[in-house]
C-alpha cells in the first residue's frame, strides 16, 4: 500500500469544479513532483488533501485512513504537513516562534529546532528576529522548517521557488536530500519543470484539473512534457 493514495478525487470552489477525477499515489520515502501551468489544479489538490477545502468526490487515503472526514489539525497529527504557497508565516512572531508553531501536534520524530537550524543555519542566526525581517528565501526556509517540526511522514510543498532568485532556489532544494534521508516522502508542486524533474522520482503533469501525463523523469521526453503541460 502506498503512503498516499488518491483515486478519482473531485474538488469544487463553490459551483466551479477545479479537479476532475485526480488519481495518483506517493510511496514511503518517495519524491513526487506535480507540474503544470498556473490554474491547473496543483495547489487545489494540496489544499484538499490537507483539509483546507472539502473533497467533493472520489477518495484520498493517507496511511490507509480516509482524509475526507478529517479536519486539518488531525491530518497534521497523522503525519501529513503542508508548506503553503506564499509561506503564510505569522508576522507577529519571531523566526523561532514560527518554527515552534509547527510542533503543536506533538508528534515524535527526528525534527526539532536544532535539526532545523542544522538544515538552514541562517535561521539559527536569526532566530530572535521577526519573520518579517527575513528575505523571501529565508521566509521560505522558515515555512519548510515549521512543517518539519510536525515530524511529517509526507511533506507537501507548494511552489517553493515562486518569486525567488535562482541561487536561493538552489539553496532551498539542496535541503531536500536531508529531509528524505529521514524517511520523509515529499510531494512538490512546481511550475519550474526543470527543477521538478531534477528532484523527483516520479512526476505528474496537471492540465485543467486533470492528470495529463505521469511517469519517471528519465522516461518522459521534453516534447511529451510540453504537450501535457500546454495541451498543444
Amino acid at each position: 500500500m502506498s503512503l498516499l493514495e488518491v483515486d478519482g478525487l473531485i474538488a469544487f470552489y463553490g459551483d466551479f469544479q477545479a479537479l476532475f477525477g485526480i488519481s495518483l499515489h506517493v510511496a514511503e520515502g518517495e519524491a513526487v513532483a506535480l507540474i503544470g501551468s498556473n490554474g491547473a489544479g496543483k495547489s487545489t489538490l494540496l489544499r484538499a488533501l490537507t483539509g483546507l477545502m472539502p473533497i467533493g468526490g472520489g477518495d484520498a487515503r493517507f496511511d490507509g485512513a480516509a482524509l475526507a472526514s478529517l479536519p486539518a489539525h488531525r491530518i497534521v497529527a497523522r503525519g501529513l504537513a503542508l508548506v503553503p504557497e506564499g509561506r503564510r508565516l505569522f508576522p507577529s512572531l519571531s523566526v523561532e516562534e514560527n518554527l515552534l508553531m509547527g510542533a503543536y501536534a506533538g508528534r515524535s520524530g527526528p525534527w526539532n529546532l536544532g535539526r532545523v537550524y542544522d538544515l538552514f543555519p541562517v535561521l539559527g542566526e536569526r532566530a530572535r528576529l521577526p519573520s518579517t525581517a527575513l528575505s523571501g528565501g529565508q521566509q521560505q526556509m522558515v515555512a519548510i522548517g515549521r512543517a518539519l517540526m510536525s515530524n511529517p511522514r509526507l511533506l507537501l510543498c507548494d511552489e517553493l521557488s515562486l518569486g525567488l532568485a535562482p541561487v536561493v532556489i538552489r539553496d532551498i532544494y539542496a535541503g531536500l536530500p536531508a529531509i528524505r534521508a529521514e524517511g520523509t516522502a515529499v510531494l512538490v508542486v512546481e511550475q519550474d519543470t526543470g527543477q521538478a524533474l531534477r528532484v523527483a522520482d516520479r512526476v505528474y503533469c496537471f492540465q485543467e484539473g486533470r492528470v495529463s501525463l505521469e511517469g519517471r523523469p528519465g522516461e518522459l521526453g521534453r516534447e511529451r512534457i510540453s504537450q501535457a503541460y500546454f495541451g498543444v
